[in-house]
């Protein structure tokens, strides 16, 4: 006995049979609109680096938490953090990596240092590993290869174990080029103490630590190439 479907596909023309439009839709078109539809690493960055030179950053700049420092002993420009100024639980962390973007971008066409003080932070200064790894991902290579030293002034424990961690599983490429140091004047082998401006709670917590004059950079190191 014909069902009242089939009636009604034999009058519209229709075999019971034939599968839907949507089921018909060739495979390749599938996969094109997809590919339409990705975004390219560089893509995306030149749209945060558009964004980061329109949007208002004040809430993050004027922290002062992440600045440009004269340069070291070769020339290369110095990027200073303050891990301690840096409120990671009270801040607009897209807006913080705008900014970033925003004070990076010029700098690191070129060579450059980073110096890192982690004087006096506590678990509110600490980002996500997560967001750590984002920007990290967004950032081109430019960043990485450009990048010749990474000194982390004032370690604990944590921040050791932290950093092992991160350029052991999520950047490798700069595993060689982070330096460890005990105290600012270490910094001295690399960067000239006239060249560096930071904030007076560090160096008075170095000399809390460390006394006065702990270390002679010129007779026993030199800086990172």
């Amino acid at each position: 006995m014909m069902t009242m479907v089939e009636e009604l596909s034999i009058d519209l023309g229709m075999d019971s049979t034939t599968p839907s439009a949507a089921a018909t839709t060739p495979s390749h078109l599938d996969g094109a609109m997809e590919e339409i539809e990705i975004e390219t690493s560089e893509e995306r960055y030149e749209k945060l680096l558009r964004r980061a030179r329109t949007e208002d950053l004040t809430e993050v700049s004027g922290i002062g938490c992440l600045y440009q420092s004269g340069v070291d002993r070769l020339g290369r420009p110095v990027v200073v953090f303050c891990g301690k100024w840096f409120p990671a639980h009270n801040l607009d962390l897209e807006k913080a990596m705008l900014y970033l973007i925003y004070l990076l971008d010029p700098i690191v066409k070129g060579d450059y240092v980073i110096a890192y003080f982690h004087t006096l932070t506590s678990s509110n200064n600490y980002p996500s590993l997560h967001w750590l790894r984002d920007v990290y991902s967004i950032l081109p290579y430019k960043y990485k290869k450009n990048l010749k030293a990474f000194y982390i002034v004032h370690p604990t424990f944590w921040t050791k174990m932290m950093t092992w961690w991160f350029t052991t599983f999520m950047a490798p490429a700069i595993k060689a080029k982070v330096h460890s140091l005990p105290g600012v004047e270490h910094l001295y082998a690399a960067i000239s103490k006239e060249q560096l401006e930071i904030p007076a709670y560090i160096t008075e917590y170095d000399m809390t630590i460390n006394g006065l004059h702990y270390f002679q950079p010129d007779a026993q190191t030199s800086p990172a190439s």
